[in-house]
């Protein structure tokens, strides 16, 4: 068992607080360090139900829902299955909800999505497995959500309920009355939104499904709410912590007597006992807080930006009158506390990522060392970063998830990079071909063929790039909504994105021979739903690293992706560098985790902040301007309305701001990394 901050770390993963720190959640909540052991215990659980239910000599009925986060839940009962450790021979399904209208055999529908991640895999018997039924009639909806609710009763009832939650459960969204029952409903706008991704355009989403209702959901005999990353942080918050309101419709799960919530420990980071444990108050004595550095530093940067008072300002009493009178007994007395936090951040900010060639360390007033990076502070440590003799120039390799998160997350960084003489690979690992419009694959395609003609291509040069043409304008003319692209225009998309990219890293500076397609086979379906990383994926990655050799390696840690990309992406890197790490320029080689596409690493936790002058971060703006598929209003924006270019430069100009306040150097903006360790393996590093 090993300690993080306040809590226990139990062997499976668990954060096992003490009751004081819970206090707070009115739910009994699960924090695990990664949604893989959130996984574990959730599946166990309905092993369990089941193989009691089957001793009670009667079927187990189950809820279940579609979608990304009961996935791996899905993933681990199909292989308890295959090794005969339950068997699904007398378990009753229901399904929550679906889309309307809509066909079984569409992509999109949770009827296939259902059978293709679960019941296909399983001993399940098919007359067992109920759904709402996107394909009836008008005239026969209400009659059918009616039989649906009687179905539910006539078996039983629900013995466990698996129920991810966001800013609607099922699609019941906020408002909803706490009584509805089994429905037709409208979909709200931002909800499409949400969805557009999956229907290659809000256009094609439906406005309408079936629901069950809240009141149905809750009748469950047993409910185990799900979520995970960091995107679902605050609902969690609201639901465990907040008060019962219709405004967060899981919030009503408070009031259930057997309602468990399962997080992982990034969707746990806006309850109070990760936030701001120091402001729980013990019932009969005071709460023990375990201070390590970085729980030092939250709550240091905390008191600094809640009272708007530099670091180096802030006075003992300021500490004592916010519960903070043990982190002095620790880490005290204020004065040096105030020191050791602003010199940790302080010694985090420089503008040379690759780092300098130095001839000997400069020597700062205290022996700190704050001399040029890469730096290698450990979170939990409070040493300042070693200072080494480093060599002009490094290889380096930049990841990138889409063909346009390098310049979007660490443009600024990646141009400084060039600027300084590294030699910079950037490796984009997915095509991003689901992300460009019809009327741009339509566009280039008589580009291409335009461009035969002008330059006096041969004839059969002419016709074949007619040919495409006008096979692309069929296809495009003919495609259902939500239909995937033909292979011919998930290709012409891929090249799309392909020549931008190239632009977008040949204006940061890199060679042309240093810019790499990956197109990492589990995502190339031609849909949103991707394949599961294969050994395929991580050979291509390890490969590649065995090519370059890198001293320095840069990858997204934006595990914020709402499609998963980002993290299938970061899971085949650390895969490929686990099989590496006996070599010797592997265990030589830094790993940075940069951030940015959604949110920004908290500022305790950073290791490395990049500045940039505005002229910098004007050029990190033109070189996202080179993705013009993306640009103004790109296929996916989600419901930030907000261009790429615009969501970075505020999330740096934050970043930059919060230095700021806390006493350090006033910057334009700046992009931030922490450190990955090579011996760690994926699933036990600190993100």
């Amino acid at each position: 068992m090993t300690t993080s901050g306040v809590c226990t770390v139990r062997d499976d993963g668990l954060f096992d607080c003490t009751k004081d720190f819970r206090s707070r959640e009115k739910l009994p909540t699960y924090v695990y360090k990664h949604p893989e052991q959130a996984n574990t215990f959730i599946s166990s659980e309905i092993v369990n139900i089941i193989k009691q239910a089957n001793q009670e000599g009667r079927a187990c009925v189950i809820g279940l829902s579609a979608g990304s986060t009961p996935t791996g839940v899905y993933d681990q009962l199909i292989n308890l299955c295959k090794d005969k450790k339950v068997s699904f021979a007398n378990v009753v399904t229901f399904n929550i909800d679906e889309y309307y209208p809509i066909s079984k055999r569409t992509i999109q529908s949770y009827y296939r999505f259902m059978q293709e991640n679960l019941f296909e895999s399983i001993d399940i018997n098919q007359s067992n497995i109920n759904f709402l039924n996107g394909e009836i009639s008008a005239d026969q909806v209400e009659q059918h959500c009616q039989d649906y609710e009687e179905l539910i009763k006539t078996k039983g009832g629900i013995d466990v309920l698996l129920l991810p939650i966001g800013k609607r459960i099922g699609f019941n969204e906020a408002g909803t009355d706490k009584t509805s029952k089994t429905r037709l409903i409208d979909i709200e706008q931002n909800t499409r939104i949400d969805a557009a991704s999956d229907f290659f355009g809000t256009d094609n989403v439906p406005h309408q499904a079936l629901t069950m209702g809240l009141q149905t959901l809750y009748n469950a005999k047993r409910v185990i709410l799900m979520a995970f990353s960091e995107g679902k942080a605050a609902v969690v918050q609201k639901t465990t912590e907040g008060d019962v309101t219709t405004a967060v419709p899981s919030s009503i799960f408070q009031q259930h007597k057997n309602c468990q919530l399962v997080i992982d420990e990034a969707a746990a980071t806006e309850l109070t006992r990760s936030k701001q444990p120091w402001t729980i108050h013990g019932t009969t004595t005071p709460v023990q807080i375990k201070w390590t550095p970085l729980l030092a530093r939250k709550a240091v940067i905390w008191l600094s930006l809640k009272l708007n008072k530099p670091i180096l300002k802030l006075q003992e009493e300021e500490y004592h009158d916010n519960n903070l009178a043990s982190l002095l007994k620790a880490y005290g007395p204020c004065p040096n506390l105030n020191l050791k936090v602003f010199r940790y951040l302080q010694s985090t900010i420089s503008g040379w990522p690759g780092g300098r060639p130095i001839q000997s360390p400069p020597k700062s007033p205290a022996g700190l060392g704050l001399g040029p990076l890469p730096i290698q502070v450990q979170n939990d440590n409070w040493d300042t970063p070693s200072v080494t003799s480093l060599p002009v120039s490094k290889r380096v390799i930049v990841f990138s998830p889409h063909p346009d998160d390098d310049v979007i997350s660490m443009g600024g960084t990646f141009i400084k990079l060039c600027d300084q003489g590294h030699q910079v690979h950037v490796a984009y690992q997915t095509s991003g071909n689901i992300a460009v419009w019809d009327d741009d694959a339509k566009r280039f395609a008589n580009f291409a063929q335009e461009f035969t003609k002008l330059f006096g291509f041969d004839e059969a040069a002419k016709k074949k790039a007619q040919d495409i043409e006008n096979s692309v304008e069929t296809y495009i003319q003919g495609k259902q909504p939500a239909e995937p692209d033909s292979r011919e225009i998930q290709l012409l998309k891929g090249l799309i994105r392909q020549t931008e990219a190239r632009a977008g890293a040949r204006y940061a500076g890199v060679r042309p021979d240093r810019i790499h397609f990956l197109d990492l086979p589990f995502y190339e379906t031609g849909a949103v739903k991707k394949k599961p990383l294969g050994e395929e994926d991580i050979q291509i990655m390890v490969a590649f690293l065995t090519k370059v050799k890198p001293e320095i390696i840069f990858a997204a840690g934006d595990l914020s992706d709402p499609h998963g990309t980002h993290r299938v992406c970061l899971k085949a890197i650390l895969a490929a560098i686990d099989r590496l790490k006996t070599e010797q320029w592997m265990r030589d080689c830094q790993v940075w985790l940069y951030r940015g596409a959604w949110q920004e690493w908290e500022p305790e936790r950073i290791e490395m902040a990049v500045p940039m002058s505005p002229h910098e971060l004007l050029r990190k703006r033109m070189s996202i301007f080179k993705h013009q598929s993306q640009k103004d209003i790109p296929a996916f924006p989600g419901t930030d309305k907000r261009e790429f270019w615009v969501r970075a430069e505020d999330r740096n100009r934050a970043t930059a701001k919060i230095y700021d306040r806390l006493g350090l150097t006033e910057f334009e903006a700046v992009e931030a990394f922490v450190s990955w360790s090579v011996d760690n393996k994926y699933g036990t590093n600190p993100i």
